[in-house]
């Protein structure tokens, strides 16, 4: 994912959400609605959570040191971990907390076309930012909306989309909420759509959290550029056999890789050392990711445990 294409989509979320807490809080103040108050904090948390992803993309452009000699590119994706935190607490726990207490301790609603209008309004921003998202995302996207959040080794656009999504939702949650409140007379409906908002919040904030966990850990490049790696080491004359290749992701943009090499017998010191360096370079050319290449020439052994059944190229 290109870092301008997530850094857009942040900002577009950042400014629709920090108008539409204010739109909120002060519906809260004239409403006293329950589902006003757990949607104000939502999108206080969701603009502290922009701020958290510039933040992120800021910080891993520092350059590598002694103590960090692959550079800072993961806190990228500490920073994404970190906002599926706040999304959980701030967010989800706090309006579960404020629907059950409103279920169990009814009061009315006032003001209620303040509270519809704030409503109305903030769904036509959220909607303005999560088109702003889906445009980003769809000039890297390859496969299902599932399988982007998934297989997206970049972590903005996917926090972003899923926190607009849930953000859309639980506005029609509130929306429901209120409207049911405003035709029964019943502010009973008001705390359900509240315990919705939230139910919704730890879902969404459970599933970033599983998805940023993996990357924290490190995971390998896409099966499309494990596959697009293999192919072009392999189509190097002077290479004999892929006997393993692996990478891992240093960053989103950022690429370990890791070869075991069988060249040409034949090739003395020198020429092996020019062998080495068209690898990289194919390697390089390959996927446009910036790496670190770290090859080791080596005789393959099907007995050896731990090597893998690669075929040899030619």
């Amino acid at each position: 994912m290109a870092v301008g294409g997530g850094t857009r989509a942040i900002v577009a979320a950042m400014l629709a959400n920090a108008g539409i807490a204010v739109a909120k809080f002060v519906a809260y103040l004239v409403t006293g609605s329950a589902s006003m108050l757990a949607e104000s904090i939502h999108s206080v948390a969701d603009t502290s959570n922009q701020g958290l992803l510039l933040l992120g993309g800021r910080r891993a452009r520092k350059v590598a040191d002694d103590r960090h000699q692959f550079g800072y590119g993961r806190e990228r994706y500490f920073w994404a971990f970190v906002v599926a935190m706040v999304l959980f607490a701030l967010g989800g726990l706090f309006s579960i907390y404020e629907g059950i207490d409103k279920i169990r301790h009814p009061h009315e609603v006032e003001s209620l076309v303040w509270a519809v209008g704030v409503l109305v309004f903030a769904i036509i921003a959220e909607g303005f930012s999560f088109r702003t998202a889906i445009v980003e995302a769809r000039k890297v996207k390859v496969g299902s909306w599932s399988e982007f959040i998934r297989k997206s080794r970049s972590p903005e656009l996917p926090v972003v989309l899923l926190e607009d999504t849930g953000a859309m939702i639980g506005l029609v949650l509130a929306l429901i909420g209120v409207s049911l409140t405003a035709f029964t007379g019943d502010p009973v409906w008001d705390g359900l759509g509240t315990l919705s908002i939230g139910i919704l919040l730890v879902a969404i904030s459970i599933a970033l959290t599983v998805e940023m966990k993996s990357l924290l850990i490190g995971e390998a490049a896409t099966q499309e550029h494990i596959e697009a790696l293999t192919l072009a080491v392999g189509q190097v004359p002077s290479v004999r056999r892929v006997i393993d290749l692996k990478t891992q992701h240093i960053g989103a943009e950022e690429l370990l890789v890791a070869g075991k090499l069988e060249f040409d017998h034949a090739l003395a010191t020198p020429q092996l050392s020019d062998a080495i360096d068209e690898v990289e370079k194919a390697l390089r050319d390959a996927v446009p990711l910036t790496m670190q290449i770290y090859l080791e020439p080596d005789l393959y052994d099907a007995d050896h445990i731990g090597t893998p059944d690669s075929p040899a190229p030619h």
